[in-house]
Protein backbone atom coordinates (compact mmCIF):
# COMPACT_ATOMS: atom_id res chain seq x y z
CA UNK A 1 0.00 0.00 0.00
CA UNK A 2 2.33 2.63 -1.05
CA UNK A 3 0.86 5.18 1.57
CA UNK A 4 -2.01 5.18 1.59
CA UNK A 5 -1.53 3.83 5.49
CA UNK A 6 -0.20 2.60 5.70
CA UNK A 7 -0.61 4.13 2.19
CA UNK A 8 -0.13 2.42 5.88
CA UNK A 9 -0.16 4.36 2.59
CA UNK A 10 0.94 6.52 1.77
CA UNK A 11 0.71 7.97 3.97
CA UNK A 12 2.14 10.17 6.30
CA UNK A 13 4.23 6.95 7.71
CA UNK A 14 6.58 7.25 4.83
CA UNK A 15 7.03 10.96 5.60
CA UNK A 16 9.91 12.82 3.03
CA UNK A 17 12.72 10.96 4.59
CA UNK A 18 15.19 9.73 2.29
CA UNK A 19 16.96 7.55 3.44
CA UNK A 20 18.15 4.70 1.02
CA UNK A 21 21.38 3.25 2.15
CA UNK A 22 22.49 -0.34 2.25
CA UNK A 23 23.29 -2.47 5.13
CA UNK A 24 26.34 -4.21 3.76
CA UNK A 25 26.50 -2.82 0.39
CA UNK A 26 24.90 -4.33 -3.41
CA UNK A 27 26.27 -7.79 -3.43
CA UNK A 28 24.13 -9.60 -5.78
CA UNK A 29 23.94 -12.62 -3.20
CA UNK A 30 24.99 -16.44 -3.95
CA UNK A 31 26.99 -18.87 -1.59
CA UNK A 32 30.82 -18.24 -0.63
CA UNK A 33 33.15 -20.70 -0.75
CA UNK A 34 32.49 -20.95 2.78
CA UNK A 35 28.92 -22.31 2.53
CA UNK A 36 27.29 -18.79 3.98
CA UNK A 37 24.82 -17.75 1.71
CA UNK A 38 24.02 -14.26 1.03
CA UNK A 39 20.25 -13.27 0.64
CA UNK A 40 19.50 -9.61 -0.81
CA UNK A 41 16.25 -8.02 0.98
CA UNK A 42 14.90 -4.86 -0.13
CA UNK A 43 12.46 -2.98 2.61
CA UNK A 44 10.39 -0.02 2.42
CA UNK A 45 11.07 2.74 5.31
CA UNK A 46 8.25 3.83 7.57
CA UNK A 47 10.03 6.13 9.66
CA UNK A 48 8.34 9.67 9.61
CA UNK A 49 10.18 13.00 9.16
CA UNK A 50 13.57 11.49 9.85
CA UNK A 51 11.94 9.73 13.39
CA UNK A 52 12.37 5.63 13.67
CA UNK A 53 13.89 4.97 10.19
CA UNK A 54 13.10 1.09 9.77
CA UNK A 55 16.52 0.79 8.82
CA UNK A 56 17.48 0.47 12.78
CA UNK A 57 14.97 -1.95 12.50
CA UNK A 58 15.87 -4.65 10.28
CA UNK A 59 19.34 -4.18 11.35
CA UNK A 60 18.45 -5.37 14.73
CA UNK A 61 16.55 -8.13 13.44
CA UNK A 62 19.39 -9.69 11.06
CA UNK A 63 21.74 -9.21 13.43
CA UNK A 64 19.89 -11.52 15.83
CA UNK A 65 19.12 -13.60 13.03
CA UNK A 66 22.86 -14.28 11.74
CA UNK A 67 24.11 -15.14 15.39
CA UNK A 68 21.53 -17.91 14.69
CA UNK A 69 22.16 -18.66 11.60
CA UNK A 70 25.94 -18.57 10.66
CA UNK A 71 25.70 -19.75 7.60
CA UNK A 72 23.25 -17.10 6.20
CA UNK A 73 23.86 -13.54 5.87
CA UNK A 74 21.49 -10.60 4.77
CA UNK A 75 22.01 -7.89 2.58
CA UNK A 76 19.60 -4.92 3.56
CA UNK A 77 18.59 -1.82 1.68
CA UNK A 78 16.07 0.27 2.83
CA UNK A 79 14.25 2.38 0.64
CA UNK A 80 12.07 5.15 1.28
CA UNK A 81 8.31 5.48 -0.13
CA UNK A 82 8.80 8.01 -2.54
CA UNK A 83 11.24 5.91 -4.59
CA UNK A 84 11.30 2.05 -3.73
CA UNK A 85 8.78 1.20 -6.49
CA UNK A 86 10.60 3.02 -8.91
CA UNK A 87 13.96 1.46 -8.27
CA UNK A 88 12.44 -2.22 -7.54
CA UNK A 89 11.21 -1.72 -11.16
CA UNK A 90 14.89 -0.95 -12.25
CA UNK A 91 16.01 -3.90 -10.25
CA UNK A 92 13.92 -6.59 -12.17
CA UNK A 93 14.36 -4.94 -15.57
CA UNK A 94 18.16 -5.21 -14.94
CA UNK A 95 17.45 -9.08 -13.47
CA UNK A 96 18.57 -8.07 -10.04
CA UNK A 97 15.65 -8.17 -8.28
CA UNK A 98 16.31 -8.80 -4.31
CA UNK A 99 15.55 -12.43 -2.97
CA UNK A 100 13.22 -10.51 -0.44
CA UNK A 101 11.02 -7.29 -1.10
CA UNK A 102 8.72 -5.76 1.49
CA UNK A 103 6.66 -2.71 -0.12
CA UNK A 104 2.71 -2.00 -1.25
CA UNK A 105 2.12 -4.73 -3.24
CA UNK A 106 2.52 -7.71 -5.62
CA UNK A 107 0.47 -8.15 -7.75
CA UNK A 108 2.35 -7.44 -11.56
CA UNK A 109 4.96 -9.99 -10.31
CA UNK A 110 3.13 -12.84 -9.18
CA UNK A 111 1.28 -12.67 -12.61
CA UNK A 112 5.21 -12.62 -14.25
CA UNK A 113 5.79 -15.93 -12.65
CA UNK A 114 8.60 -13.95 -10.16
CA UNK A 115 7.67 -14.99 -7.20
CA UNK A 116 7.19 -17.97 -4.76
CA UNK A 117 4.15 -19.33 -3.51
CA UNK A 118 3.73 -18.18 0.07
CA UNK A 119 3.51 -21.83 1.41
CA UNK A 120 6.94 -22.25 -0.16
CA UNK A 121 8.73 -19.87 1.90
CA UNK A 122 6.71 -19.83 5.38
CA UNK A 123 6.16 -22.95 7.39
CA UNK A 124 3.54 -24.45 8.35
CA UNK A 125 3.48 -22.94 11.89
CA UNK A 126 4.15 -19.44 10.60
CA UNK A 127 1.66 -19.50 7.49
CA UNK A 128 -1.21 -20.41 9.87
CA UNK A 129 -0.49 -17.54 12.11
CA UNK A 130 -1.30 -15.41 9.26
CA UNK A 131 -4.39 -13.91 9.94
CA UNK A 132 -6.94 -15.19 7.31
CA UNK A 133 -8.70 -12.04 6.59
CA UNK A 134 -5.21 -10.34 5.50
CA UNK A 135 -3.57 -13.02 4.22
CA UNK A 136 -6.71 -14.33 1.69
CA UNK A 137 -5.94 -10.31 0.38
CA UNK A 138 -2.40 -11.98 -0.53
CA UNK A 139 -4.08 -14.42 -3.10
CA UNK A 140 -3.43 -14.31 -6.80
CA UNK A 141 -6.13 -16.93 -8.42
CA UNK A 142 -6.06 -18.85 -5.53
CA UNK A 143 -2.39 -19.01 -4.55
CA UNK A 144 -0.73 -16.45 -1.99
CA UNK A 145 2.15 -14.61 -3.18
CA UNK A 146 1.47 -11.84 -0.80
CA UNK A 147 2.59 -12.24 2.99
CA UNK A 148 0.99 -9.12 4.60
CA UNK A 149 3.13 -7.46 6.74
CA UNK A 150 1.61 -5.16 8.43
CA UNK A 151 -1.99 -3.59 8.41
CA UNK A 152 -4.05 -0.68 9.29
CA UNK A 153 -8.00 -0.39 9.60
CA UNK A 154 -10.62 2.36 9.61
CA UNK A 155 -12.57 3.63 12.58
CA UNK A 156 -14.83 6.78 12.76
CA UNK A 157 -13.41 9.54 14.82
CA UNK A 158 -15.77 12.09 16.81
CA UNK A 159 -14.53 15.01 18.52
CA UNK A 160 -16.82 14.86 22.06
CA UNK A 161 -16.27 18.37 22.95
CA UNK A 162 -17.69 19.49 19.71
CA UNK A 163 -20.50 16.88 20.01
CA UNK A 164 -21.69 18.23 23.79
CA UNK A 165 -21.23 21.52 22.34
CA UNK A 166 -24.14 20.83 19.61
CA UNK A 167 -26.12 19.05 22.51
CA UNK A 168 -25.24 15.40 20.46
CA UNK A 169 -24.64 12.61 23.01
CA UNK A 170 -21.22 10.95 22.37
CA UNK A 171 -22.11 7.90 23.88
CA UNK A 172 -24.46 7.36 20.88
CA UNK A 173 -22.39 8.10 17.48
CA UNK A 174 -24.25 7.79 14.24
CA UNK A 175 -25.00 4.30 13.10
CA UNK A 176 -26.78 5.49 9.76
CA UNK A 177 -25.97 7.92 7.12
CA UNK A 178 -29.14 9.35 8.57
CA UNK A 179 -27.49 10.24 11.93
CA UNK A 180 -24.63 11.56 10.05
CA UNK A 181 -26.62 14.24 8.45
CA UNK A 182 -28.40 14.72 11.58
CA UNK A 183 -25.07 15.53 13.82
CA UNK A 184 -23.33 17.24 11.29
CA UNK A 185 -26.16 19.35 10.90
CA UNK A 186 -26.41 19.97 14.63
CA UNK A 187 -22.51 20.67 14.57
CA UNK A 188 -22.89 23.32 11.94
CA UNK A 189 -25.29 24.98 14.09
CA UNK A 190 -23.04 24.88 16.49
CA UNK A 191 -20.65 26.73 14.79
CA UNK A 192 -18.24 24.12 13.88
CA UNK A 193 -15.91 24.87 11.14
CA UNK A 194 -16.07 21.14 9.91
CA UNK A 195 -18.93 19.09 10.97
CA UNK A 196 -17.87 15.98 8.97
CA UNK A 197 -14.22 15.89 7.16
CA UNK A 198 -14.82 14.13 3.64
CA UNK A 199 -10.90 14.49 1.93
CA UNK A 200 -11.04 13.26 -1.48
CA UNK A 201 -7.66 14.56 -2.46
CA UNK A 202 -5.31 12.60 -4.06
CA UNK A 203 -3.45 11.58 -0.88
CA UNK A 204 -6.15 8.75 0.06
CA UNK A 205 -8.92 9.94 -2.45
CA UNK A 206 -9.07 5.87 -3.18
CA UNK A 207 -9.34 4.82 0.34
CA UNK A 208 -12.35 7.68 1.59
CA UNK A 209 -14.08 7.14 -1.30
CA UNK A 210 -13.83 2.73 -0.70
CA UNK A 211 -14.94 3.41 2.98
CA UNK A 212 -17.97 4.97 2.28
CA UNK A 213 -18.80 2.17 -0.58
CA UNK A 214 -18.27 -0.28 1.51
CA UNK A 215 -21.03 1.18 3.62
CA UNK A 216 -23.30 0.98 1.14
CA UNK A 217 -22.55 -2.65 0.08
CA UNK A 218 -20.85 -1.34 -2.79
CA UNK A 219 -17.11 -0.94 -4.05
CA UNK A 220 -14.63 -0.99 -6.53
CA UNK A 221 -15.07 -4.67 -8.06
CA UNK A 222 -18.44 -6.55 -8.27
CA UNK A 223 -18.15 -10.67 -6.63
CA UNK A 224 -16.70 -11.82 -9.74
CA UNK A 225 -13.95 -9.65 -9.55
CA UNK A 226 -15.03 -7.41 -12.23
CA UNK A 227 -14.74 -3.57 -12.36
CA UNK A 228 -18.11 -2.51 -10.72
CA UNK A 229 -16.79 1.53 -10.00
CA UNK A 230 -20.27 2.95 -11.46
CA UNK A 231 -22.60 0.63 -9.78
CA UNK A 232 -26.21 1.86 -8.59
CA UNK A 233 -24.85 1.45 -5.32
CA UNK A 234 -21.37 3.63 -5.70
CA UNK A 235 -23.50 6.59 -7.80
CA UNK A 236 -26.21 6.55 -4.27
CA UNK A 237 -23.30 6.74 -2.04
CA UNK A 238 -21.75 9.90 -3.69
CA UNK A 239 -24.75 10.98 -4.03
CA UNK A 240 -25.14 11.15 -0.39
CA UNK A 241 -21.85 12.61 -0.14
CA UNK A 242 -22.90 15.28 -2.60
CA UNK A 243 -25.99 15.96 -0.77
CA UNK A 244 -23.31 16.75 2.25
CA UNK A 245 -21.01 19.10 0.59
CA UNK A 246 -24.05 20.57 -0.92
CA UNK A 247 -25.44 21.43 2.27
CA UNK A 248 -21.88 22.68 3.82
CA UNK A 249 -21.10 20.10 6.30
CA UNK A 250 -17.96 19.10 5.16
CA UNK A 251 -14.75 20.92 3.97
CA UNK A 252 -14.77 23.40 1.14
CA UNK A 253 -14.44 21.25 -2.74
CA UNK A 254 -13.52 18.04 -0.56
CA UNK A 255 -11.83 16.75 -4.24
CA UNK A 256 -8.63 19.51 -3.50
CA UNK A 257 -8.63 18.25 0.10
CA UNK A 258 -5.86 15.54 1.47
CA UNK A 259 -6.48 12.99 4.49
CA UNK A 260 -3.20 14.56 6.21
CA UNK A 261 -4.86 18.29 6.34
CA UNK A 262 -7.84 17.09 7.56
CA UNK A 263 -6.20 14.99 10.21
CA UNK A 264 -4.31 18.36 11.30
CA UNK A 265 -7.54 20.46 11.74
CA UNK A 266 -9.49 17.36 13.66
CA UNK A 267 -6.09 17.38 15.89
CA UNK A 268 -7.03 21.17 16.23
CA UNK A 269 -10.37 21.01 17.16
CA UNK A 270 -12.33 22.12 14.00
CA UNK A 271 -13.48 18.81 12.50
CA UNK A 272 -16.38 16.96 14.43
CA UNK A 273 -16.71 13.52 12.82
CA UNK A 274 -13.65 12.23 10.42
CA UNK A 275 -12.96 8.59 9.14
CA UNK A 276 -9.58 7.55 11.16
CA UNK A 277 -6.15 5.70 11.14
CA UNK A 278 -4.39 4.68 14.13
CA UNK A 279 -1.46 6.87 12.97
CA UNK A 280 -3.67 9.33 14.45
CA UNK A 281 -3.81 8.21 17.99
CA UNK A 282 -0.72 10.33 18.96
CA UNK A 283 -1.90 13.30 17.83
CA UNK A 284 -5.16 13.33 19.44
CA UNK A 285 -4.52 11.62 22.84
CA UNK A 286 -4.45 13.99 24.57
CA UNK A 287 -8.50 15.52 23.24
CA UNK A 288 -11.84 13.40 24.59
CA UNK A 289 -12.31 11.77 21.41
CA UNK A 290 -14.73 8.33 20.97
CA UNK A 291 -13.62 5.75 18.08
CA UNK A 292 -16.59 3.96 16.62
CA UNK A 293 -17.43 1.66 14.02
CA UNK A 294 -18.09 3.47 10.71
CA UNK A 295 -21.72 4.85 9.72
CA UNK A 296 -23.41 3.39 7.15
CA UNK A 297 -26.62 3.76 4.67
CA UNK A 298 -28.94 1.56 6.69
CA UNK A 299 -27.30 1.04 10.02
CA UNK A 300 -26.58 -2.98 9.59
CA UNK A 301 -23.16 -2.97 7.21
CA UNK A 302 -20.31 -3.58 9.45
CA UNK A 303 -17.36 -3.33 7.02
CA UNK A 304 -14.41 -1.37 7.56
CA UNK A 305 -11.29 -0.79 5.51
CA UNK A 306 -8.73 -2.69 5.51
CA UNK A 307 -5.04 -1.70 4.35
CA UNK A 308 -1.41 -3.99 3.85
CA UNK A 309 1.82 -4.11 2.75
CA UNK A 310 3.10 -7.19 1.67
CA UNK A 311 6.45 -9.16 1.86
CA UNK A 312 7.35 -10.95 -1.28
CA UNK A 313 10.15 -13.36 -2.28
CA UNK A 314 11.89 -14.03 -5.52
CA UNK A 315 12.36 -16.92 -6.92
CA UNK A 316 15.13 -16.25 -9.23
CA UNK A 317 17.74 -16.51 -7.21
CA UNK A 318 16.99 -19.93 -5.81
CA UNK A 319 17.39 -19.23 -2.42
CA UNK A 320 14.02 -20.30 -0.82
CA UNK A 321 15.30 -22.70 1.74
CA UNK A 322 17.21 -19.18 3.35
CA UNK A 323 14.38 -17.05 2.75
CA UNK A 324 12.53 -19.37 4.59
CA UNK A 325 14.49 -19.39 7.46
CA UNK A 326 14.82 -15.68 7.45
CA UNK A 327 11.58 -14.93 7.13
CA UNK A 328 9.84 -17.33 9.72
CA UNK A 329 11.94 -15.45 11.92
CA UNK A 330 11.10 -12.29 11.02
CA UNK A 331 7.53 -13.45 11.71
CA UNK A 332 8.50 -14.27 15.12
CA UNK A 333 5.90 -12.44 17.78
CA UNK A 334 8.39 -10.52 19.61
CA UNK A 335 9.84 -9.07 16.38
CA UNK A 336 6.09 -8.05 14.35
CA UNK A 337 4.98 -6.77 17.98
CA UNK A 338 7.70 -4.27 17.88
CA UNK A 339 7.56 -3.13 14.37
CA UNK A 340 3.82 -2.71 15.01
CA UNK A 341 4.32 -0.94 18.46
CA UNK A 342 6.78 1.65 16.72
CA UNK A 343 4.91 2.42 14.23
CA UNK A 344 0.85 2.59 16.20
CA UNK A 345 0.25 0.06 13.15
CA UNK A 346 -1.87 -3.16 12.87
CA UNK A 347 -0.84 -6.71 13.14
CA UNK A 348 -0.79 -9.21 10.38
CA UNK A 349 -0.61 -12.43 12.57
CA UNK A 350 -2.61 -13.91 15.08
CA UNK A 351 -0.04 -14.39 17.70
CA UNK A 352 0.45 -10.71 17.48
CA UNK A 353 -2.82 -9.79 17.36
CA UNK A 354 -3.22 -11.13 20.90
CA UNK A 355 -0.42 -9.68 22.46
CA UNK A 356 -1.28 -6.54 21.41
CA UNK A 357 -5.17 -7.31 22.85
CA UNK A 358 -3.57 -8.36 25.99
CA UNK A 359 -0.96 -5.15 26.35
CA UNK A 360 -2.40 -2.77 29.04
CA UNK A 361 0.19 0.08 26.92
CA UNK A 362 -2.38 -0.78 23.42
CA UNK A 363 -5.61 0.01 24.90
CA UNK A 364 -6.10 2.81 22.49
CA UNK A 365 -5.52 0.02 19.67
CA UNK A 366 -8.57 -2.14 20.72
CA UNK A 367 -10.78 -0.72 18.64
CA UNK A 368 -8.94 -0.86 15.20
CA UNK A 369 -7.90 -4.73 15.89
CA UNK A 370 -11.25 -5.96 17.38
CA UNK A 371 -12.60 -4.72 13.39
CA UNK A 372 -9.08 -5.82 11.96
CA UNK A 373 -10.12 -9.71 11.24
CA UNK A 374 -13.17 -9.00 9.34
CA UNK A 375 -11.78 -5.54 7.49
CA UNK A 376 -12.60 -5.64 3.62
CA UNK A 377 -9.39 -5.03 1.33
CA UNK A 378 -8.50 -3.26 -1.90
CA UNK A 379 -8.47 -5.69 -4.87
CA UNK A 380 -5.00 -6.04 -4.55
CA UNK A 381 -4.61 -9.60 -6.65
CA UNK A 382 -5.68 -7.35 -9.55
CA UNK A 383 -2.37 -6.46 -11.77
CA UNK A 384 -4.57 -3.92 -12.90
CA UNK A 385 -5.36 -1.81 -9.26
CA UNK A 386 -2.19 -0.04 -9.30
CA UNK A 387 -2.80 2.06 -12.46
CA UNK A 388 -6.83 2.22 -11.66
CA UNK A 389 -5.83 3.03 -8.33
CA UNK A 390 -3.92 6.04 -9.64
CA UNK A 391 -6.70 7.21 -11.89
CA UNK A 392 -9.47 6.69 -8.78
CA UNK A 393 -7.05 8.99 -6.29
CA UNK A 394 -7.19 12.12 -9.15
CA UNK A 395 -10.69 11.84 -10.49
CA UNK A 396 -13.05 10.55 -7.83
CA UNK A 397 -13.38 13.73 -6.05
CA UNK A 398 -15.28 15.02 -9.01
CA UNK A 399 -17.93 12.98 -8.06
CA UNK A 400 -19.20 15.23 -5.37
CA UNK A 401 -20.32 17.48 -7.76
CA UNK A 402 -21.25 15.03 -10.64
CA UNK A 403 -21.24 11.21 -9.49
CA UNK A 404 -22.68 9.59 -12.45
CA UNK A 405 -20.55 11.23 -15.29
CA UNK A 406 -17.59 10.85 -12.97
CA UNK A 407 -17.75 7.25 -11.94
CA UNK A 408 -18.95 6.62 -15.61
CA UNK A 409 -15.48 7.49 -16.83
CA UNK A 410 -13.79 5.82 -13.74
CA UNK A 411 -15.63 2.47 -15.08
CA UNK A 412 -14.57 3.20 -18.39
CA UNK A 413 -10.54 3.74 -18.07
CA UNK A 414 -11.05 0.60 -15.13
CA UNK A 415 -12.79 -1.50 -18.44
CA UNK A 416 -10.22 -0.40 -20.18
CA UNK A 417 -6.87 -1.17 -18.11
CA UNK A 418 -8.44 -4.51 -17.93
CA UNK A 419 -8.56 -5.40 -21.36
Amino acid sequence: MKRRLLALSAVTLAGTLALSGCGKGSNSGGTSADGVTTIRFVAADYGSNGQNPSQAYWQGVISAFEQQNPKIKVDLQVINWNDIDTQVKTMVQNGRQPDILQTGGYADFAKNGQLYPARDVLSDATLSDLIPAIAHAGEQDGTAYGIPFISSARMFLINNALFKKAGLDPAAPPRTWADVTAAATALKKAGVEIPLGVPLGKEEAQGESFIWMLENHGGYQDAKGAYAINSPANVETFTQLKSWVDAGLTEQSPASVNRTELAKDFASGKVGMLNGIPTQLNDVKAMDVTWTAMPSKDGATKATLGVADWMMAFKKGGHKDQIKAFLDFAYRKDNTVAFDKEYSLLPVTQSALAALQADPDEKALAPFLAALPTATFYPLSDPTWPAVSAQVKTQIGTAVSDPGKALDALQQAARQAAE
